[in-house]
Parts: C-alpha cells; structure tokens; sequence
C-alpha cells in the first residue's frame, strides 16, 4: 500500500471513537495492522479495549464506514483480535495524556 493512501486511511480510522472514552480508536492503539488486499480492497485487523465491549458490535462497522468514504476504497474487511490482548501501553503519549495517564 502506498504511504498517502495509507496516512488517508488513518486520518480516516482517527474519526472512529469509543463513545465510553476521549480519544480515537487509532491513538487508544486499538488498530494492530492496515493492509492493502487489491482491487481498492483494504483490511485491518483491530482488538478492543475489552472482549466485553459494549461498543463491540458497532466499533469494527464504524471503522469500515469511515474507510469506504475515501474514494479510492471500495470495501474494507475489519477483523476483531485479541492476540496480543490491548494493554495501556498501547496508547500513543498524545492519549495517555488525554487521559490523565502520564
């Protein structure tokens, strides 16, 4: 994938927030890898915060909605994993921040 198309997807998956918390879903590190799967088809393979979620139904198809809005995509394929298990860790500083965390 190229680095435009990808800053574009991320700048999209940035608009995706948990409603429980502050912060995108991308800066919570809840985005584990973006991949290019040909013919304008991406995926991204993502976890929650919790198997117990209650966003989890609606997370994965907001992000996919997001997505499909870019031109240049026509369908996004959004895999839920929990392998590695989200950690706080995970959270880039700017959300650590946010959150009163550092």
């Amino acid at each position: 994938m190229n680095k435009e198309l990808e800053n574009k997807i991320i700048e999209k998956i940035k608009t995706v927030y948990d409603p429980e918390i502050p912060v995108d879903i991308y800066e919570l590190g809840l985005i584990y890898n973006i991949k290019d799967l040909g013919d304008k088809k991406i995926g991204v393979d993502m976890t929650l915060t919790s198997p117990s979620c209650p966003e989890a139904e609606t997370i994965p198809g907001r992000v996919e909605l997001a997505i499909k809005e870019l031109g240049e995509v026509d369908s996004v394929v959004v895999e839920i994993t929990f392998e590695p298990p989200w950690e706080k860790e995970m959270m880039s500083e700017e959300a650590q921040l946010e959150l009163g965390m550092m």
